[in-house]
């Protein structure tokens, strides 16, 4: 018997030793927030020094864009490894659990390879959770002091629904600080196992309800409005204006008369969660397992404040498509550099399998970004992919966006002269060839919607103006 037990006992130490010697991951998850983070330029009004702090201390990526402009899809594609068009799941009403087994999760996949595997706050969508995924999570998130607030100014709490107020309250009232001191205390331990730390902020998603503070930071009379045409929509196909949907929010944004107060309040619940990425950062630096730490930060997809006349994400333009990726790799990263590629978040899944030396699951669909983290300039001949709802696409490269819905209408976009996305150049012959070469890269298969209850944020929105137009 002892000589059975010998060998056994040789070989969960060597399996021990190995997972020790596997990099820690931090990975940090942000909701609803769009490129306006100092680092990428886009929008000098905000003010994001500690994502600005992390974007020096490794690689940033410029040209990042999600798997679907919608929390649900976009959360079940990062964490499962399968697309939208490929699972099924593309909207914020489908359960991805049902169409997603246990053994296909990143959590699931690091756990199997002997990580502790742990998180907070909100790295699925929130109305579909899988604690078996984990080791441990946060159960209580607090904020019972916030909705205290909030019940206060219900009456004017912003614009139809679109939600924004000032809160008279601290910092540490928010559900998100807490989350942040669950990641804190994470790191600060001494652990047997190498660890994945899932930390995810809901702030910027709405309500954009935060410390007056934060308000303070923008007054409302030096905001200025996004880039902005009124006749933008003029040539888009159809579907591209039914996802527009200037009739909704945006119509009620300019009767009231408050874009700027929006905005205003965007901007603070981003400058909230960027107060949070300092006090994590902190606490990673201090960290006894600081140079043996990866960091992986992304968002779930962009937003619209009001450019061609959309509010929210829900559209496969670069505003709600596009969202900030920084990777510190120890060992392998530079500080402070950039990569200016065009990449999208299925990358994250295989990029971490292959950063920790895990044999990356059959079934996901991304490529690893690990040649651009050492070479930020490396060829690079992926683009972006970005799907909302069945059979509606978006292709991005570093100077094209091309977009075909499900009824055949198209978008195409030359990025290097119109940014803006202003000049729909699909029906202009002269770009044929040009369509032709990114069409290559739109998805042949697409999976059916797998159904669901309820309907998720903007069927709910739909159905609220409905009532109301019936009700007047």
């Amino acid at each position: 018997m002892k000589r059975l037990l010998l060998p056994l006992i040789c070989l969960l130490a060597l399996i021990d030793a190995r997972a020790a010697d596997k990099p820690n991951v931090l990975f940090i998850a942000i909701d609803d927030l769009r490129d306006w983070v100092g680092y990428l330029g886009h929008n000098p009004q905000t003010k994001t020094p500690n994502i600005d702090r992390l974007a020096k201390m490794g690689t940033a990526f410029t040209r990042s864009y999600c798997a679907a402009p919608v929390c649900n899809p976009s959360r079940a594609a990062l964490m499962s490894g399968l697309r939208p068009f490929t699972s099924g799941v593309y909207n914020n009403n489908n359960d991805w659990r049902t169409a997603i087994s246990e053994d296909k999760p990143l959590t699931t996949t690091f756990r199997k390879a002997g990580y502790y595997v742990c998180g907070a706050g909100k790295i699925y969508h929130g109305s579909y959770e899988r604690p078996s995924e984990w080791d441990d999570y946060l159960k209580n998130e607090g904020g019972g002091k916030a909705e205290k607030q909030l019940a206060k100014i219900a009456k004017d709490d912003g614009v139809g629904g679109i939600k924004f107020a000032p809160l008279d309250c601290a910092d540490s009232d928010l559900p998100d600080y807490k989350i942040t001191d669950y990641g804190i205390a994470e790191l600060a331990k001494k652990h047997d196992k190498p660890f994945f730390l899932a930390v995810g902020l809901h702030k910027p998603h709405m309500p954009w309800n935060v410390p007056q503070k934060y308000y303070d930071m923008f007054p409302a009379d030096t905001i200025e409005k996004p880039p902005y045409l009124e006749d933008d929509l003029k040539d888009l196909p159809p579907a591209g204006v039914k996802m527009a949907r200037p009739e909704g929010d945006h119509a009620a944004m300019l009767k009231s008369g408050r874009w700027k107060e929006a905005i205003q309040g965007y901007l603070a619940a981003i400058a909230y969660t960027d107060m949070n990425i300092g006090r994590l950062l902190d606490a990673y630096d201090k960290s006894p397992e600081r140079d043996n730490t990866i960091i992986v930060f992304w968002c779930d997809h962009g937003w619209h404040l009001g450019e061609k006349q959309h509010w929210r994400k829900f559209a496969l333009w670069e505003e709600a498509t596009r969202a900030p990726l920084l990777w510190v790799v120890p060992g392998m990263t530079k500080a402070g550099s950039v990569c200016e590629r065009t990449v999208d978040f299925m990358t994250i899944y295989p990029t971490l399998c292959d950063l920790a030396g895990i044999t990356k699951p059959a079934h996901i669909e991304g490529t690893s970004i690990k040649p651009l983290l050492a070479d930020p300039k490396a060829k690079w001949e992926s683009p972006g992919v970005t799907t909302y709802q069945f059979k509606n696409h978006a292709v991005r490269t570093e100077g094209w966006r091309f977009i075909r819905y499900a009824d055949g209408g198209e978008e195409l976009y030359n990025e290097q002269t119109d940014p803006n996305e202003w000049t729909n150049l699909a029906s202009d012959p002269h770009y044929a060839a040009q369509k032709a070469e990114l069409a290559k890269f739109m998805p042949t298969k697409n999976a059916k919607d797998i159904g669901g209850q309820g309907g998720g944020e903007e069927k709910a929105e739909k159905k609220k103006e409905k009532k109301k137009a019936k009700n007047q």
